[in-house]
């Protein structure tokens, strides 16, 4: 799925007019979805196609993810918690009338800046790891084509800092008008000369975030087939970013509502996939914390349970924010598609490049001639 000029974009086809006495041909349907533009129930219905087809591809790339993320982000925590051990109780247990001194408490706040920007990044790199694989998986699921795990994750890992730079830089962009209010705001909050005038302002910011809000949200969506174009073309951010908003534009209004709707059922879904979890550690956790004697110590079987209901209601957490982005990237990748097929005759290509499959596979070069180097996406230079 490279970004090419193929014949048939404008018109004829799946996305034309009605042929002959207002018949339309079936559309071809390799994989998930047909080859045609897309309405709202087949791009969640795609979407949900695609997971159920390669779930095990997709949790075992997720598994992975979450193995290198939560050790490092564990690692992260204890090295500063043993950084900055020695300063805790000056400041959180000072003898009585006294206030923390200053060269405890500066240690635990740079501490704290540090494990927060660290625990960040990892935290983003592991979310670009997943946007970076629902792309990817897409792209076979929508041609009809078996997954590997080792594909995959090779694809996901090699994409996700452009896909982590995309996404900063898209996020950016759409919270500009929010920083450009607070920007305003603050200084004249600061400068207020009375106790009335800083009231009013404080009444004045909800105003200013709602006038700001219409142009961020249009932006976000402006931007929001970024990491597909990313992944699927071997753009770079910048690239990808404005290709993004050309695809977009002048669809932004049916963008915007099937995104609504893709990104209310993911979140009902994921609180569906959290709530038992969250239900089961709740109730382990109210009789071990019953067991408990007023100023006592907690046994161990108290603390066993105590840790039994965290983890499990980490675990859900996690996998419901997990379906949560995955369902999301995996619609905004279906949009693209579908943008693509509209305007620049993506069906036929994927058609053109299924049928030649098999002839390319038993086709051997010729003698004494070079297998030919396939072509560099143009957008590598921004990555």
């Amino acid at each position: 799925m490279t970004q090419n000029s193929w014949p048939g974009a404008h018109g004829g086809g799946w996305d034309g007019a009605p042929q002959w006495g207002g018949w339309r041909p079936a559309a071809p349907q390799p994989g998930v979805i047909p080859l045609r533009p897309l309405a709202l129930g087949e791009i969640i219905s795609g979407s949900f196609a695609t997971i159920r087809a390669h779930w095990k591809t997709l949790a075992g790339v997720v598994l992975a993810v979450q193995a290198v993320v939560l050790p490092a982000m564990a690692l992260v925590v204890g090295v500063a918690v043993a950084a900055v051990h020695d300063h805790f109780e000056p400041v959180f247990d000072p003898p009585f009338g006294e206030e923390p001194p200053t060269e405890h408490i500066v240690p635990l706040v740079v501490a704290a800046i540090a494990v927060f920007v660290l625990l960040f990044a990892i935290g983003v790199m592991g979310i670009s790891v997943v946007a970076a694989l629902c792309p990817a998986v897409l792209k076979e699921a929508v041609m009809g084509r078996p997954t590997t795990f080792r594909a995959l994750w090779r694809t996901s890992v090699r994409r996700a800092p452009a896909v982590a730079g995309a996404l900063f830089l898209g996020i950016l962009i759409a919270a500009s008008p929010v920083f450009a209010v607070l920007a305003v705001w603050v200084p004249l909050a600061v400068s207020a000369g009375s106790r009335d005038g800083a009231v009013a302002l404080l009444g004045l910011l909800p105003l200013l975030m709602l006038a700001a809000m219409p142009l961020a949200v249009w932006l976000n969506v402006r931007f929001g087939l970024t990491s597909a174009v990313v992944v699927l073309e071997g753009a770079g951010p910048v690239t990808g970013l404005r290709r993004s908003a050309a695809l977009v534009r002048g669809d932004w209004w049916r963008i915007f509502g099937y995104t609504v709707v893709a990104v209310m059922l993911a979140g009902a879904i994921a609180y569906a996939i959290q709530l038992p979890f969250n239900l089961i550690g709740t109730f382990a956790m109210m009789p071990a914390l019953q067991a408990i004697p007023e100023g006592g110590t907690p046994s161990a079987g108290a603390i066993a349970a105590l840790v039994f209901a965290f983890l499990l209601m980490l675990f859900g957490g996690a996998a419901g924010q997990i379906f949560q982005i995955g369902f999301g990237q995996l619609a905004s990748a279906m949009l693209y598609v579908d943008q693509r097929i509209r305007r620049e005759g993506l069906a036929e290509a994927l058609l053109a490049e299924l049928a030649a499959a098999p002839v390319a596979a038993s086709a051997p070069p010729a003698a004494g001639t070079a297998a030919a180097a396939p072509p560099q996406p143009a957008g590598d230079g921004d990555s």
